[in-house]
């Protein structure tokens, strides 16, 4: 069986489109699905459309996204697990390439990235630039993962010490388990951030992490752009 795991906070607007996106991919799959939605302490209709769209909603209140994967992971009963944020549309090649690959032998993985929606010019060269350095490092990206049961228990999951950055620790113990694999076609992401907020804002958050290193992900503080909760207004 294959587990989607969405975690999800205040994603009334995108949810359905994104349950809808893995029923359209999973069609045409061998195996038996699943979509779990964990519903991170949200206050809108997340949960409701989420259930209504025929997911199984597990509810906690954490207000942190490793967290959210890890209890995902936890109640998913299949032996593949795929994680795809709320925001994120995937295609029948996100899971077919992945099966693939983990049958093959890799630890696990994920794909490139492309942004939805009208991007300010800043906002696409800054993403251009980090997509080029990040996906060079065959780091995974956080808005969709892939690994196997085994893997997934063997690293122990989500580093849940991290309030971002989670994905790339992640990515980082998969690889000592065996090959780690970045899908070339890309996934399609929300980039409402590059739209809500100045190149100011993402670009101080985003260095002083850089700079902070590991401790400055460590607390929600300062990580306004990824935690305040803010979205478009509409879908």
């Amino acid at each position: 069986m294959i587990s989607f795991i969405i975690p999800a906070y205040n994603e009334e607007l995108e949810l359905s489109s994104t349950i809808g996106a893995i029923r359209a991919a999973a069609s045409g799959a061998a195996q038996p699905y699943e979509i779990i939605v964990v519903d991170d302490a949200s206050i809108d209709a997340t949960a409701k459309i989420a259930t209504k769209a025929g997911a199984r909603v597990i509810s906690i209140n954490r207000r942190q996204i490793a967290a959210a994967r890890n209890a995902g992971a936890r109640s998913a009963q299949g032996e593949y697990l795929l994680f795809v944020d709320a925001d994120t549309r995937i295609n029948q090649a996100h899971i077919a390439e992945p099966i693939a690959a983990l049958e093959a032998g890799y630890a696990g993985g994920s794909a490139r990235v492309a942004m939805n929606g009208v991007i300010p010019l800043w906002g696409r060269v800054f993403v251009r630039l980090f997509c080029t350095v990040y996906f060079g490092l065959n780091l995974g990206a956080g808005a969709f993962l892939f690994t196997t049961r085994r893997n997934f228990d063997a690293i122990g999951g989500f580093d849940e010490q991290y309030f971002v950055g989670e994905e790339v620790y992640f990515s980082l113990a998969l690889r000592k388990l065996g090959r780690f694999k970045v899908l070339r076609e890309p996934i399609l992401t929300s980039g409402r951030k590059l739209r809500m907020y100045s190149a100011r804002q993402v670009l101080t958050r985003s260095f002083s992490i850089i700079i902070g290193g590991p401790s400055s992900a460590r607390s929600r503080d300062k990580l306004d752009v990824w935690y305040n909760g803010k979205r478009e207004t509409g879908s």
